[in-house]
C-alpha cells in the first residue's frame, strides 16, 4: 500500500526563506524544510493498482504554469500554523482538475473546502500568549512569486521521527 497525495514543490530558496519563521511558538511541532510543498489533493491508502490509474489519470491533465507568491501566516483551529497563498485562479483551476480526476477514479471528495497552504507546524497544545505573538509578528510574511511549472505525485511514509516524503511522478504543465 501506499499513502499518496498530490501537490506543489517549493524552490530551495523559498524552502529556506520559510525554514528562518520555524521557532518561537512553544508546543509546535516544526515541519523538515524539505517537506514543505503545496497540496492540491490528499489521496491516502491505495494499491499499486490504484497507484497506477491515479497516475494515468494525473498524466491526462492540461492546464497552463503560472506563477505563485506565498504570503502571510496563519493557523487552523490550535491544530497547524501554515503560510497562505496569495489568491490565484490558476491555481485553482489546477486543483480543481485534479481533485476531479481523483473523484472520477472513485475516491471520496474533500469536504472541506480547498484552502491553498504550506504547513509550517502542527500544534500541540501551543502557548495561548505566544501564538497571536507569532501571529502578528509574521503576519505580513510575504514571498516572491515563483515558477510552477509542474506538480508532483507524492508518497508519504509515517515514521516516529515525522513524515519522509518520496517525489513518485511530476506532471508538466504549460
Amino acid at each position: 500500500m501506499l499513502r499518496l497525495f498530490v501537490g506543489i514543490g517549493l524552490p530551495p530558496e523559498l524552502k529556506l526563506r520559510l525554514s528562518l519563521l520555524a521557532g518561537g511558538v512553544p508546543g509546535a511541532k516544526w515541519v523538515d524544510p524539505g517537506n514543505y510543498h503545496l497540496t492540491l489533493r490528499f489521496i491516502g491508502e491505495v494499491d499499486e493498482g490504484q497507484a497506477v490509474d491515479i497516475d494515468a489519470a494525473l498524466a491526462r491533465i492540461h492546464a497552463p504554469g503560472f506563477d505563485l507568491a506565498l504570503a502571510g501566516v496563519g493557523h487552523f483551529g490550535l491544530r497547524q500554523l501554515f503560510v497562505g497563498v496569495e489568491r490565484n485562479p490558476a491555481l485553482l483551476h489546477l486543483q480543481e482538475k485534479v481533485d476531479s480526476a481523483i473523484n472520477r477514479l472513485g475516491f471520496v471528495p474533500d469536504e472541506r473546502r480547498y484552502t491553498p497552504h504550506v504547513t509550517l507546524a502542527r500544534l500541540k497544545r501551543p502557548s495561548e500568549t505566544r501564538l497571536p505573538a507569532y501571529l502578528a509578528e509574521h503576519g505580513l510574511f510575504r514571498a516572491a512569486p515563483f515558477a510552477v511549472r509542474h506538480f508532483t505525485l507524492i508518497a508519504s511514509y509515517l515514521t516516529k521521527s515525522g513524515s519522509i516524503y518520496e517525489d513518485q511522478q511530476d506532471y508538466r504543465l504549460g
